[in-house]
C-alpha cells in the first residue's frame, strides 16, 4: 500500500507501554487490544501508528527484544481484523531502533514513524533505504528518543525547524532514501519546550513549513501538555483543545493528524474537507 495525500489522513496511536503520559497500561493484554484496534479501525483512521516505548526520559525503558514482541503481536492482530482489506488501514511503527524497524517492516509494517529523526541510530536509514517505506522525521529538542519538560527558548522555531529538516532531509537522501519517502514532524509539546508558545507558533506558520519543504507534514497535537492552559488541564480534559489544534493544523496544510480520539477528530476532518486546504 502506498500513501495517497489527495486529502488529509488521520493516524489513530496505539500504545502498547505501561507508562505513556495519556493511555499508558490500557492496552498490554491481547483482548484489549484486540478492541483497540478494531475500534480505529471502524472509527475511520486511515494508519495505525504502534508504539511500545515510552518516550520521557523517566519512563522504563525495555529491550529490542520484548519492543518487537510487542508491536508484532499487534500487527499481526491488524492483520487479522476483519475489515482490514475493505478499510485498507496502513500500519506505522513508531521506534527509533534500527533492527526493531527491520523486523517490523518485514512483518507487514508500511510506515516508519521515527522521534529522532535518524539520530538515534546510525543504522535506520540505510534499513529505510532497503526496504524504501516511508519515514515520518520528527523534530525533537532531544537526539536520544528521551524527552524532558526543559523550557528551551528559540529565537524564531520556525527557522529552527527549517535547519533542522535541512540537515535530516540532506542526511536521508545521502543514505539512499527517496525524498518522496519523506514526511516530516514538527514534534509539538515537550518536543519542542516546556513553553507552551513555541507549539502555538508552529501551528500558526506550519504553511510556511510546509511550502519550504514541498513535504507532507504530520502534527501530532493530540493531549499534548501545552494543552493544559498552564497545568490547569490533566491530559484527560485536553479533547476540546485537541480538537481545536487539529483543525487549525488542517487548515494550515497539515496530511496527516495523529490522535488519540479518532472518532471526534474524523469529525474535524470530514468538517475542514469544505475548505480549500493549502497545497
Amino acid at each position: 500500500m502506498s500513501l495517497n495525500f489527495r486529502k488529509p489522513l488521520l493516524m489513530g496511536i496505539l500504545n502498547l507501554t505501561e507508562d505513556s503520559f495519556y493511555d499508558g497500561g490500557k492496552y498490554l493484554e491481547t483482548i484489549a487490544i484486540e478492541k483497540k484496534i478494531k475500534d480505529i479501525i471502524d472509527e475511520g483512521a486511515d494508519i495505525i501508528d504502534i508504539g511500545a516505548q515510552s518516550t520521557f526520559i523517566d519512563r522504563k525503558e525495555i529491550s529490542e527484544k520484548e519492543e518487537v514482541k510487542r508491536i508484532l503481536r499487534a500487527i499481526n492482530l491488524v492483520k487479522r481484523a476483519e475489515n482490514r482489506e475493505l478499510r485498507k488501514t496502513m500500519i506505522s511503527v513508531d521506534t527509533y531502533r534500527a533492527s526493531v524497524a527491520e523486523e517490523v517492516i518485514k512483518n507487514g509494517a508500511d510506515i516508519i514513524n521515527d522521534v529522532t529523526g535518524l539520530r538515534y541510530d546510525p543504522d535506520m536509514a540505510k534499513i529505510i533505504a532497503k526496504h524504501q517505506v516511508p519515514i515520518v522525521i520528527m523534530y525533537a529538542k532531544e537526539s536520544n528518543g528521551r524527552t524532558t519538560i526543559d523550557c528551551i527558548d528559540y529565537e524564531d522555531i520556525i527557522l529552527t525547524l527549517k535547519v533542522f529538516f535541512e540537515e535530516r532531509i540532506d542526511f536521508a537522501i545521502s543514505q539512499g532514501i527517496k525524498k518522496e519517502q519523506i514526511i516530516i514532524d514538527p514534534g509539538m509539546g515537550f518536543f519542542i519546550s516546556g513553553k507552551s508558545k513555541y507549539s502555538f507558533q508552529i501551528l500558526d506558520r506550519l504553511k510556511e513549513l510546509k511550502e519550504y519543504f514541498d513535504l507532507p507534514v504530520l502534527v501530532g497535537t493530540s493531549r499534548k501538555s501545552f494543552l493544559s492552559l498552564d497545568g490547569k488541564l490533566s491530559p484527560k480534559e485536553r479533547l476540546e483543545g485537541t480538537l481545536a489544534t487539529s483543525a487549525i493544523a488542517l487548515y494550515n496544510g497539515a496530511n496527516i493528524i495523529r490522535a488519540h480520539d479518532i472518532k471526534e477528530v474524523k469529525k474535524i476532518i470530514d468538517t475542514m474537507e469544505n475548505f480549500n486546504f493549502p497545497k
